[in-house]
């Protein structure tokens, strides 16, 4: 081990070497050469200039603390020493070890905590993303004349443009680098989102929205694998843990936004009857600020130096580590570190010869046509997920697949069961307070209350007027009306069937002939009709959705804590495997559930726990694979998650109203499959990133 660092790793400007690793001289028997020179007599130098022998003592030594560098070393002994005696390393191993030794000597610190800024709020993009159709939905199905069926579809297509985006930019990312792509996949998202906000008619702001969540649909997979490649590794499953938080402050930025901005109906203007721009709009501009942030930060921060040193770039890697190293020590106060690595192990493949061959030394047509097929075999990214069920990473994808799967399927299925469910309950409860009149009759009387919640049947209404009032969840049934006048009316879920509508004026109305259901009209007169969609503020406003919202996303808080701080102790198996099966047990407690209060209760535990789960399924992706399939292996599996999610989602949209069991079994079975699956992973804490 030691021989093959003194090969590779070199003081600069002296012939020490960058580390002595399983040799003599500390008190456990490692030996640990420090980044400055030996202090010998009448010596000095840069790093030691102005500093007497008491400060260069290590304050913990007296408490029989041992230094870092020494802990380091022996490490890095117990490394080499578990490697069977004999045994042969790949080149890639090679530079695996000695990177987690580079990025250990670079230490943790203002670099990492910069890069976590900029890739949370990449990550609270996907997360802002998830909410924006479903929040702007009951002001924008009025805007667009949305059907049933076309709300339908804009839900679904979040889903399915998000699951394309992930699957491609992942594989992208393995060739094209990290940095390049998240930034590329933000900026897709940013300016389709902002056109998607100006879209007036249902076909645009489809298409925008899809390629929207093309781009957004990368963040997932390349966040993860780019952050965790600039961690060492006692700190990477505590720092992708936190990582996650900012997914949650994604719901929860958009449900504060959404409860802010779209109830301010004034929050907008007008051009004419043309173009319309209500305050629904505000918010899905709004929601486009974190994925603004992020790209802006992400054009002051580097590209992850692993994968160039998988393609390379050796030069390029070194400056970028110099740079990490340089950031870190300068924040802590110790300026005086050197950065004393000179080289790095940087394999190359046969195809990056060719490649540099070609291109160096071919025609300008070879050239071209060099560069083009590169570029088609990085889109076509099929060969590399097919390595993914190589002999190596058969099992691991295989598990790792049923585990996002099962687990995607319950929490997308129940978090759209839960607001659905709790809106059922209330449209029950409201029915229960459902007032019928049955044969009245009428005449000469003024109408300027509101009429809500109200069947009419066999009425009589002679000369009676309908002025300045809202008509809400009211049916008139085999009603007459005769040389009656509605005025300034609003409705909302009303209808007349089977009615006798004679002599009766309908003067700036919204009562158009939908609403007329085999009526007989004789002699009527509409004047000022409003035809077509209008923003009904009793539907828009109601806080419900928000309200769910904001506490599922809160109550996941706890969750994020719990797994970041135990990780490490508890293991990443244990706490995937754990964490889903008492999601299961409180799914199955839904059964029990026969109120609001309690539906919400059981939602807040079941997102909370869930939450320690997803936190250890990316933990343990991004750990399983190699770098060179890091990023595509979690791209096809968050493809997968989002599969799920549509399906999750429609089975058990399905269900409600008819029956709870069926959505909660499924949720149980799955959970339950996936924790036992979860179970049968290797333990991955001590394993160097490949």
């Amino acid at each position: 081990m030691a021989d093959r660092y003194q090969n590779h790793i070199h003081q600069q400007g002296g012939g020490d070497s960058y580390g002595t690793y399983g040799e003599g001289g500390g008190p456990d028997g490692y030996g640990y050469q420090a980044d400055y020179p030996s202090q010998e007599e009448d010596a000095a130098s840069d790093a030691t200039e102005g500093h007497d022998e008491e400060d260069q003592m290590y304050e913990g030594e007296y408490q029989g603390i041992p230094h870092p560098d020494e802990v380091k070393a022996a490490q890095r002994a117990a490394r080499a020493k578990a490697r069977p005696a004999g045994s042969t390393i790949s080149d890639l191993e090679e530079l695996s070890e000695q990177y987690e030794d580079i990025m250990e000597d670079c230490g943790h610190g203002k670099f990492q905590w910069t890069l976590f800024v900029v890739l949370g709020l990449a990550l609270m993009a996907d997360g802002v993303e998830c909410f924006v159709v479903a929040f702007a939905l009951p002001s924008a199905e009025k805007d667009l004349c949305l059907s049933n069926a076309e709300k339908g579809m804009l839900g679904l297509v979040v889903f399915l443009s998000m699951m394309v985006g992930a699957f491609l930019w992942g594989g992208l990312a393995d060739k094209l680098g990290r940095r390049r792509c998240l930034m590329v996949a933000l900026a897709i998202n940013c300016v389709f989102a902002f056109l998607s906000s100006f879209a007036q008619g249902y076909s645009f702001f489809l298409f925008f929205r899809l390629l929207s969540g093309i781009g957004i649909g990368g963040t997932v997979p390349i966040v993860y694998t780019y952050f965790s490649e600039f961690l060492q590794m006692e700190k990477r499953g505590e720092h992708l843990s936190w990582l996650c938080m900012f997914w949650m402050m994604g719901g929860i930025y958009a449900s504060f936004t959404a409860w802010g901005v779209i109830p301010r109906y004034g929050w907008g203007f007008s051009m004419g009857s043309e173009f319309q721009f209500h305050s629904w709009r505000v918010f899905v501009l709004v929601a486009a600020l974190p994925a603004i942030m992020s790209l802006v930060g992400l054009t002051f921060m580097p590209e992850s130096p692993r994968f160039l040193l998988e393609n390379a770039k050796h030069d390029e890697a070194w400056m970028i580590l110099k740079q990490v190293h340089d950031t870190n020590w300068r924040a802590k106060g110790q300026p005086e570190k050197v950065f004393t690595v000179t080289h790095i192990k940087a394999p190359k493949t046969a195809e990056d010869e060719f490649i540099e061959i070609q291109t160096a030394t071919g025609t300008p047509v070879q050239r071209w046509a060099v560069r083009s097929l590169r570029i088609c075999k990085l889109v076509c990214t099929w060969s590399n997920v097919a390595s993914l069920l190589s002999a190596e990473l058969r099992f691991a994808t295989l598990f790792m697949a049923i585990i996002w799967f099962c687990m995607a399927f319950s929490y997308y299925g129940l978090s759209v069961w839960f607001p659905d469910m709790i809106k059922h309950l209330q449209h029950e409860e409201y029915e229960s307070r459902l007032k019928t009149f049955h044969g009245e009759r009428v005449e000469n009387f003024q109408f300027n209350f509101s009429l809500e919640n109200q069947i009419h049947r066999e009425g009589e209404y002679i000369r009676d007027k309908f002025v300045g009032i809202e008509i809400k969840s009211v049916k008139f049934e085999d009603s007459l009306f005769e040389d009656c006048l509605f005025e300034d009316i609003r409705s909302t879920d009303t209808t007349f069937e089977n009615c006798t509508i004679r002599s009766t004026i309908f003067y700036n109305t919204d009562l158009w002939k939908e609403k007329f259901i085999d009526c007989r009209m004789e002699n009527n007169t509409f004047e000022h009709n409003k035809h077509g969609c209008h923003l009904d503020t009793t539907d828009e406003n109601d806080v419900l959705v928000y309200l769910v919202s904001f506490l599922g996303s809160l109550a996941v808080l706890p969750g994020n804590i719990i797994s970041a701080l135990f990780v490490e102790k508890i293991g990443r198996v244990r706490i995937i495997g754990g964490s889903m099966l008492i999601s299961a047990g409180c799914s199955f407690f839904l059964l029990l559930s026969f109120s609001q209060s309690a539906i919400i209760a059981l939602q807040c535990l079941f997102c909370g726990v869930s939450a320690a789960a997803w936190n250890g399924i990316e933990v343990v992706t991004v750990e399983l694979y190699p770098a060179s399939k890091r990023a595509t292996a979690f791209g096809v599996l968050n493809a997968l998650c989002k599969l799920a999610a549509v399906l999750g989602s429609s089975i058990f949209a399905s269900f409600v109203g008819i029956t709870k069991a069926i959505p909660i079994l499924l949720s149980f079975t799955a959970l339950v499959c996936g924790g036992l699956v979860a179970l049968r992973l290797p333990d991955t804490r001590q394993k160097i990133l490949q």
